[in-house]
């Protein structure tokens, strides 16, 4: 089919242009690859199509039924072609993506509102805590993660980096009293069951260098407004990112626990399928994520 279709365009061509040489040019082929092309048409048709002389070229009468026919046809395919370019080039479509619940309220849907007011040809599917695997399975454009990623079959954009904290209630310290980065492995921990590890970190002091802590995993949660509460209750220390407790910390309803010390910053990531042709919509949104998150 695609090497008759290029020996029709080439025929179209050498009678629009009533010219091989002018034909071949504007198709960028030699003008001895014109002429195979029809030669090939007519052997393939049994049909003399062109009739050559010296001066000019026309057409037989088939020849003339068969241009009259395939002009259109070819129209129809070019404009077909047009059409499905002119809509990959159009930021339109619905694009599902997801990220944590608390993440999404805090930082992505104040966003949404400037976002389809920029691109307004947008319907927009928000999910929450949609893990890695539903890009393929709940065909995902994009999923926004926090925390260091794993190696993955995945494209990933670093959006932002964002502090995580040691958190507990001054009742939980009245019982468990965390002096020192040791008292920490002998404590009571919420865990993050998102994390390989949870309750193992690695504190840095500026002058008094790092120090490895392994925590107890008594309780345990995939989400951070569930670690929240049971932190909330006295339950355990946790880690949480500092956006989602600095409320908490400014009302002394949480304690951070060994101010000088620090924990390694996490980050912020929109992960995408590895598809050579990133879809104008995904590319929209995230770009338009790295303007207003990156930091």
């Amino acid at each position: 089919m695609h090497t008759h279709l290029n020996r029709v365009q080439t025929f179209l061509a050498v009678v629009d242009f009533g010219s091989y040489t002018k034909a071949a040019n504007y198709l960028n082929i030699s003008k001895a690859m014109a002429s195979l092309h029809v030669k090939a048409l007519e052997d393939v048709l049994s049909a003399t199509l062109l009739i050559r002389s010296t001066r000019n070229i026309s057409l037989t009468e088939i020849g003339q039924e068969f241009y009259e026919e395939f002009k259109g046809i070819v129209a129809d395919i070019d404009n077909a072609f047009d059409n499905v370019l002119k809509g990959q080039n159009r930021v339109s479509g619905k694009l599902r993506f997801s990220s944590t619940s608390e993440y999404g309220e805090a930082y992505i849907l104040p966003l949404i509102p400037q976002f389809v007011e920029h691109y307004p040809e947008i319907k927009l599917c928000y999910n929450f805590n949609s893990s890695l695997n539903d890009l393929v399975t709940e065909k995902l454009d994009l999923v926004i993660r926090l925390g260091n990623l794993a190696d993955s079959a995945f494209k990933s954009r670093k959006l932002a980096d964002y502090e995580i904290v040691l958190v507990a209630t001054e009742t939980f310290l009245a019982r468990h009293p965390v002096q020192n980065p040791q008292d920490l492995d002998s404590v009571p921990w919420i865990a993050n069951s998102n994390l390989q590890a949870p309750t193992q970190w690695t504190l840095r002091h500026p002058h008094l260098g790092t120090v490895e802590i392994n925590g107890i995993n008594q309780f345990e949660s995939n989400s951070s407004t569930a670690i929240r509460s049971m932190t909330l209750s006295s339950l355990g220390v946790s880690v949480l990112p500092a956006w989602v407790v600095k409320d908490d910390i400014a009302g002394e309803r949480l304690i951070r626990l060994l101010p000088d010390y620090s924990l390694p910053s996490q980050s912020v990531n929109v992960v995408f399928p590895n598809s050579p042709h990133l879809p104008h919509k995904s590319r929209a949104f995230i770009d338009f994520l790295l303007l207003h998150l990156a930091q």
